[in-house]
């Protein structure tokens, strides 16, 4: 059964038609990757999915009948987003922006810190709960981001390079969570350019060139789609 249900979406930036009516569809517990050549449409994709930009045409709905347009706060309660590059906001500690997360999730308290005590634990946070993003690394950002994104119960997490930035211990523990997680039904939309990591991890792929759907189909079939696509 699906989860997430996309038909013929285009999103359009400054004139630019960024995505060409993509459609698609993603089953609960489903891990879809996708792949392409840099500017081949996957980070505007998912951007699209998390409503940060607005697409022109076409419908998105979660979980049946949660359309974006039509009930947006509600839609984005059923997601989560780990971005490439972390969005943290200056004014608020390492710790308030994980309190920030779990009220707008309406997370109940006890959820809240068994989540957290065990994801600060294994991303190695433990001292930096007061600390705010400029006192951070690039890398710690990451982990701060990567923590946000696995704090709710939700039905679909998008994921956009999720390894970039991240020591090998970090990503030891980000794989252990994501497999859980998979583990638990939860459906997984992920771009990485570490093509392994996605055939260890994905179930089916879509391929994207220039915002349209090229190709789509099992991840063990993707080694047979084109030759030269190491810089995906």
């Amino acid at each position: 059964m699906s989860i997430l249900q996309v038909e013929e979406v285009t999103t359009v930036l400054s004139g630019k038609k960024l995505l060409h009516n993509i459609s698609f569809t993603l089953d609960r517990g489903e891990v879809l990757a996708l792949v392409g050549h840099n500017g081949a449409g996957k980070s505007t994709l998912m951007k699209t999915l998390v409503h940060q930009l607005e697409k022109k045409s076409g419908t998105i709905t979660i979980a049946g009948d949660t359309d974006q347009t039509n009930h947006l706060l509600a839609y984005k309660k059923h997601l989560s987003y780990l971005p490439e590059e972390p969005m943290l906001l200056t004014e608020l500690t390492v710790m308030q922006h994980f309190q920030l997360y779990a009220l707008s999730y309406d997370m109940n308290e006890q959820s809240f810190h068994h989540q957290l005590d065990r994801l600060v634990e294994g991303f190695g946070l433990q001292t930096k709960l007061d600390a705010y993003p400029e006192e951070l690394s690039k890398g710690m950002r990451q982990k701060v981001q990567t923590i946000c994104a696995f704090l709710p119960d939700v039905s679909v997490m998008l994921i956009d390079e999720p390894f970039i930035g991240l020591d090998i211990y970090a990503v030891e523990f980000l794989l252990e969570i994501l497999r859980e997680r998979m583990k638990a039904g939860l459906s997984i939309i992920l771009t990485t350019h570490q093509l392994e990591m996605v055939k260890d991890l994905a179930d089916t792929f879509i391929l994207l060139e220039h915002g349209m759907v090229k190709n789509r189909g099992p991840i063990m079939e993707f080694d047979t789609i084109t030759r030269g696509f190491d810089n995906v």
